[in-house]
């Protein structure tokens, strides 16, 4: 099991070597240059001699070796630089963002577990009667919505019926748990909702694969109650590819709210990381990337841990 984990944790080193230099190149490639955008917009001058001024002070004048390994050097030491468009830390930046958007992927993560783990369950237990067919419509009607449009419907329908609006300004928990949890709830919802039909499906599909096992057939024949027989044998081995999807559905949850921020107003690390790659911000740009990179490997890593003790099989191997 040591080894096991110690090739884990390797493996993770080059990925996120592989995804820094593929970031890194990427945002050389794209066209448009930080510096001469951000100065025509603020009307300063834009000559040849002082652009090159500018862009020496960002270091772009250097060879691209040197801004990479500058760079990573940099991140190893946890100095994730400035911002090159608001010239602020960006650790400063990301404080203000990233309890939102972890917060919001969690709640997410949260509501669509506990809602498609016991529908998926009861689809199983009641195949091919009413109470399936309505679950799998529940399930397919998720997956066909997408989650700013449901998050439209839901403002709309709190609106008209209500009169009233989530709060538009992020509050910490700490500070006010009310106010935040009566603005992030809904979000949560229209995200975790879409995720949840999933889940379910999953779920349903695994438990009636184990269920038609053999020693599933022989704890009925010992006469053991269904509730025994679904929990203690069958949920634990249909869980493997459905705690499979739920992390990965964080993982991406944690970058991936980009258009349910804009409907909601929230300033997450998703609506930031769009901006910042429309003002070529490379600072902040690769940073993000790396972060979001380094969540989905650790998740990854995780879920393989976690299917170590779902199954003593992944131990033995």
């Amino acid at each position: 099991m040591r080894q096991y984990l110690i090739r884990r944790i390797l493996l993770m080193i080059p990925t996120l070597l592989g995804v820094a230099a593929l970031i890194f190149l990427l945002m050389r490639v794209v066209p448009g240059d930080i510096v001469l955008m951000k100065h025509s917009l603020e009307g300063l001058s834009t000559s040849q001699e002082f652009l090159n001024q500018e862009r020496a002070k960002f270091g772009l004048d250097k060879p691209l070796w040197y801004q990479f390994g500058k760079w990573l050097w940099d991140i190893c030491r946890g100095d994730f630089g400035t911002s090159m468009w608001t010239g602020r830390p960006i650790l400063y930046e990301l404080s203000l963002r990233f309890q939102l958007s972890i917060q919001l992927a969690f709640m997410a993560m949260f509501l669509s577990t506990i809602l498609a783990i016991p529908l998926g369950m009861i689809a199983a237990l009641k195949q091919d009667t009413w109470i399936d067919y309505v679950i799998r419509v529940f399930s397919i009607a998720g997956l066909a919505t997408p989650a700013f449009w449901l998050g439209i419907i839901i403002i709309m329908f709190l609106l008209i019926i209500f009169k009233w609006l989530p709060p538009m300004e992020f509050t910490p928990l700490w500070k006010d748990p009310w106010g935040n949890f009566s603005q992030l709830i809904f979000p949560a919802l229209a995200v975790g909702y879409r995720y949840s039909a999933m889940v379910v499906r999953m779920t349903r599909s695994t438990v009636l694969e184990v269920l038609r096992e053999d020693y599933i057939r022989t704890a009925r024949a010992k006469g053991l109650y269904k509730k025994v027989i679904l929990v203690r044998h069958a949920l634990k081995n249909a869980l493997l590819p459905v705690v499979a999807i739920i992390g990965l559905e964080l993982a991406f949850l944690l970058g991936g709210l980009v258009v349910t921020e804009q409907v909601f107003n929230l300033n997450g690390l998703g609506l930031y990381l769009v901006q910042s790659i429309q003002r070529r911000d490379y600072n902040v740009t690769q940073t993000l990337v790396v972060l979001a990179s380094f969540f989905f490997v650790f998740i990854n890593f995780f879920l393989d841990i976690l299917f170590s003790w779902l199954d003593p099989r992944v131990r033995y191997q």
